[in-house]
């Protein structure tokens, strides 16, 4: 089993910067990339960007690209989200996520590992 812990989400004005950090522990051996995941009220969880662990291939969601980057430490088993340039549409509950397989997606059910979450909350 591989456990999640998210941190850095908060309260910030548009414009503004924030960075998550999600930090592994467990059987993180099994673990080949990492991607976060966002849900605002209301909506379905969507899919936001993602790194490999070897190597440090990303993917991005169009609507973050160019705002957002993802970055991993492979010593401190961790996975980082800044986010840049903030709009109240990206208020949302971000979660990382862990796959056991290589490669890169968007697709939230090849996941196979979740953190609990945390909230980012732009306003306006």
């Amino acid at each position: 089993q591989v456990q999640l812990v998210e941190s850095g989400g908060g309260l910030v004005q548009a414009g503004g910067s924030m960075r998550l950090s999600c930090t592994a522990s467990g059987h993180t051996f099994s673990v080949k990339s990492m991607g976060w995941f966002r849900q605002a009220p209301g909506k379905e969880r969507e899919f936001v960007a993602a790194v490999t662990w070897s190597g440090g291939s990303t993917s991005y969601a169009d609507s973050v690209k160019g705002r957002f980057t993802i970055s991993r430490d492979n010593a401190k088993i961790t996975v980082y989200l800044q986010m840049n340039n903030l709009e109240p549409v990206d208020t949302a509950a971000y979660s990382c996520a862990a796959r056991r397989l290589p490669g890169l997606t968007t697709k939230e059910g090849a996941y196979n590992y979740w953190g609990q979450g945390t909230q980012v909350t732009v306003s306006s």
